[in-house]
């Protein structure tokens, strides 16, 4: 198998991987919930697998886009706390459930978000190579957005230690070992060798990641469904909302076509796989919290799917967006 046709059929994979976890937590609870503690090693290789991707020796080139850039965070971290703090009042006062929507809403998604952007006909290597700034800039804002939302609730439950052990595991070992495999692959043979076998990764390690996520989650879904049913609304609107002013964003920034693209699909998807690791360190009586994140990612890999098929077919079309960019760049002319 080409490494090309397994990437045509990984969204066949990954719903095969949520099954076949479904089933396994159901069916043992005991064994699916030992399964939690491969969650981050597991998601530290692939995130490993997904920064090898990036040209971080080539950068420049990709930042060039300023525009798309300043809407990426404007979008992702002015536009979406918003809409989050107008959609958390839909939801009942109870500091766990909140905090599980906070953490997961907050979050900009920097993994399977390439992967639906290139299926959506959006410009995937924007993305990937925004990720580093979206980490950097989520972790830094988190907090504060914690304490804006949550107050002293959120700092008497988050201490820092399990946010360092997250960013260390997580993120800057994955990027550390990344950046190393590239300057490996620019002085010897070898090191090319690996960097294309780990281009093979994301896909096989995506599909684990969710297979342990829900066979190891599964079973507080169902103990939990009161609540799943409260907050899964919540995310069904929230992606219908966030494409639309992406798309509002994206015309203010004046940008083409499959940057809008991109930018629609890092407004609607979260980083659910990132910050579960982050509610599974958090005490006791705050669990519930991985409950509503894990519900996320369900309702988001649904709507996903949705996603690839409307953005650019009806949100971003190519024609409506050319006659808007021709517009907008007779307009500058005739200003200057």
């Amino acid at each position: 198998m080409r490494r090309e046709q397994l990437e045509e059929n990984q969204i066949g994979l990954y719903a095969v991987a949520l099954a076949v976890g479904m089933g396994l937590g159901l069916w043992h609870p005991n064994f699916g919930a030992s399964l939690e503690y491969l969650i981050s090693p597991v998601l530290a290789l692939l995130l490993y697998s997904m920064f090898a991707q990036i040209p971080f020796l080539q950068l420049r080139e990709a930042f060039a886009n300023k525009r798309f850039t300043a809407a990426l965070l404007m979008i992702n971290f002015i536009i979406v706390p918003i809409v989050v703090w107008f959609l958390s009042l839909l939801l009942p006062e109870h500091p766990p459930l909140l905090l599980g929507v906070y953490l997961v809403l907050l979050t900009p998604c920097i993994d399977y978000v390439v992967v639906f952007t290139h299926l959506g006909r959006g410009n995937a290597r924007l993305v990937l190579a925004s990720t580093p700034l979206l980490l950097l800039a989520q972790m830094l804002l988190l907090p504060v957005y914690l304490w804006l939302f949550m107050g002293e609730q959120a700092a008497q439950v988050m201490s820092a230690e399990p946010f360092l052990e997250a960013f260390l595991v997580l993120i800057v070992f994955p990027l550390g070992l990344a950046l190393s495999t590239e300057f490996w692959a620019k002085r010897q043979r070898s090191g090319a060798i690996w960097l294309e076998i780990t281009a093979w990764l994301p896909v096989p390690f995506m599909a684990i990641t969710l297979l342990l996520v829900v066979a190891s989650q599964i079973g507080r879904i169902e103990e939990y469904l009161p609540v799943v049913a409260q907050v899964a609304p919540v995310y069904v609107a929230f992606m219908a909302i966030m494409p639309f002013l992406a798309r509002l964003t994206a015309y203010a920034f004046r940008l083409e076509t499959q940057a809008g693209r991109a930018l629609v699909f890092s407004a609607g998807t979260r980083n659910s796989l990132v910050v579960l690791p982050l509610a599974l360190a958090l005490p006791d009586g705050w669990i519930l919290a991985s409950v509503v994140i894990v519900t996320q990612t369900l309702v988001e890999l649904v709507g996903e799917l949705i996603y690839i098929r409307l953005v650019p077919a009806m949100i971003f079309q190519e024609s409506k967006s050319l006659e808007i960019s021709k517009h907008l760049a007779k307009r500058s002319s005739q200003d200057q």
